[in-house]
């Protein structure tokens, strides 16, 4: 417990699946960060059914700072986020990803808003993305600089609602509010799919929150992601974003339910075109993903992130439109199962 009693408890959740070479450098980071704010935690990792060496990394780190492990059989993110919240004890909760490292002032910025602003609850971290020598990751990070240009163009203290919510970064890697929150949002969530391992296990939650509570960002609360470090993760990961993108928007008017609509027209000429004239397509391929590289560097991307994002749209955009097409087939026979 703190001293200060107008500071909450602060409990942190981190699922886990076959990281074993990020979940010990994530935990010592995030200790670190509580260590200079004086601020004391507790740590709840839930091991979601992995089959590396992640179980024997989370005893490590149990017998040496006294973590809390939960292990259950593989059923997502989103069931095992809501398993750790349930054996927190915390007042305000933050969710961590195993693949984030926590900067060392985050924790002392995120106690001081709390202390100094009690209206603001509700935090987004400002994530980095460690791009430089990872096109793949430095793909994904430049990528978001255009739906989410008003903040990354010129990052600083800001907040969302839901009018702006398609607006703003945002993502439950790195994300903090009061345990009621999370806990209600949670329980009112509802997929798309039957089987929630493909579902959205952020936006449904973070849009029921957006639409009670303004969500915050600012560069001082931050850390650095590390994404997946080769071709065939990239694909895979484009694939299930794909999906996980229908489950997010597609009962979710606005900006990003439109883009998902135009992608869908955009794929579906691109396909007429190869198949009638497969080198005008690849010309038109070519010179859209040089046209998107030069757009990121206008919202904030690096040159490195501008030169992923020219390189693997077409192969991103497969993948992501092969996993909507996945999504939207998930969702229509979950819809005809619930109608009989």
């Amino acid at each position: 417990m703190s001293a200060n009693p107008l500071l909450p408890s602060l409990s942190v959740v981190i699922p886990v699946y076959n990281e074993q070479d990020w979940i010990e450098r994530s935990v010592r980071a995030l200790l670190a960060s509580a260590e200079t704010a004086n601020w004391p935690i507790e740590v709840v990792v839930v091991d979601d059914g992995s089959t590396d060496a992640t179980p024997s990394r989370l005893d490590e780190l149990r017998e040496r700072h006294g973590i809390t492990v939960l292990s259950q059989a593989n059923s997502g993110r989103f069931e095992a986020r809501r398993a750790g919240i349930a054996k927190a004890g915390g007042e305000q909760i933050l969710l961590l990803d195993s693949r984030v490292v926590v900067d060392d002032g985050s924790l002392t910025f995120l106690r001081d808003q709390l202390v100094d602003h009690p209206e603001r609850t509700v935090w987004n971290g400002h994530v980095n993305v460690a791009s430089e020598n990872n096109p793949y990751a430095g793909f994904m990070a430049g990528l978001v600089k255009i739906p989410w240009r008003r903040y990354c163009a010129d990052p600083r203290l800001m907040s969302f609602g839901i009018e702006e919510f398609d607006l703003f970064p945002k993502g439950t890697g790195f994300f903090s509010a009061p345990r009621g929150v999370l806990e209600a949002a949670s329980d009112a969530f509802v997929s798309l799919f039957d089987d929630v391992r493909f579902a959205s296990d952020d936006t449904g939650v973070l849009r029921w929150i957006a639409e009670r509570h303004r969500i915050f960002l600012a560069p001082d609360f931050s850390a650095t992601y590390h994404g997946r470090d080769s071709f065939k993760k990239f694909a895979a990961q484009a694939y299930f974003r794909g999906t996980t993108f229908v489950d997010s928007y597609l009962g979710s008017p606005g900006p990003a339910r439109n883009g998902l609509f135009a992608a869908f027209g955009v794929g579906l000429l691109g396909l007429g075109i190869a198949v009638k004239r497969p080198k005008t397509a690849v010309a038109l391929a070519a010179a859209g993903s040089a046209a998107a590289g030069v757009a990121v560097t206008r919202f904030g991307a690096t040159n490195a992130e501008a030169k992923a994002v020219a390189k693997l749209a077409p192969v991103f955009g497969a993948g992501f439109g092969a996993g909507a097409v996945r999504g939207l087939v998930m969702a229509l026979r979950a819809r005809r199962r619930r109608d009989r």
